[in-house]
């Protein structure tokens, strides 16, 4: 009977051994508690995207901060435009410079929503077979096509109209031509040509 005890009871000792071990080995391979806001340091959320701007969006920003201006002028059935979107606005660089530089404006070129800028209401005018944004009629002095992109300084003053798909590399050359306001003393042609240019 005692050895029959003494067994159980170095069986129940053993037991509870394994099972504090087991339990000890358990809670340290847990991840340790999160730090407390105090201690726990926010990394910054890389921006992946171009912040576009509605154009009274844009306006109301020019109020509190001016900046340079990028228009995007598009439409839905363009290729083109839709391949820049997948391309070169995609590319981290070019997001990195726009969002820095410039408020950007996607402009659908035959929106139907009026915009009302500077004491004027500009409306969707029914021309031809799909009609126009009388806005992007005038920001591109009536030569349409997309994509197309326009520059405005800080006066909302139109620096350049630039037409076309742009590869990756020859739009960072055209937007550093606008931000570091080459255009004042050089064509962009001279520019490209130019040290700063390559």
């Amino acid at each position: 009977m005692k050895t029959n005890l003494k067994k159980f009871t170095l069986g129940a000792m053993a037991l509870i051994l394994l099972s504090g071990a087991a339990a000890f080995a358990l809670h340290a391979a847990q991840p340790s508690d999160p730090p407390t806001t105090k201690t726990r340091r926010a990394r910054p959320v890389p921006v992946t995207e171009i912040t576009w701007m509605s154009w009274d969006d844009a306006m109301k920003a020019m109020e509190k901060q001016p900046k340079k201006v990028l228009i995007d002028l598009y439409t839905d059935w363009c290729g083109w435009c839709k391949r820049m979107d997948q391309t070169t606005f995609a590319d981290p660089q070019v997001v990195e410079f726009v969002n820095k530089h410039f408020y950007a404006v996607k402009f659908d070129a035959e929106g139907k929503q009026d915009v009302t800028y500077n004491g004027h209401t500009f409306k969707f005018m029914a021309s031809g077979s799909r009609g126009v944004h009388e806005l992007a009629y005038s920001l591109l002095d009536g030569r349409l096509g997309y994509p197309s992109y326009v520059y405005m300084n800080e006066k909302m003053e139109r620096i350049t109209i630039s037409p076309g798909y742009k590869p990756t590399d020859t739009f960072l050359k055209e937007l550093r031509f606008i931000n570091g306001e080459h255009y004042k003393t050089k064509s962009y042609q001279d520019y490209m040509n130019s040290a700063e240019g390559q």
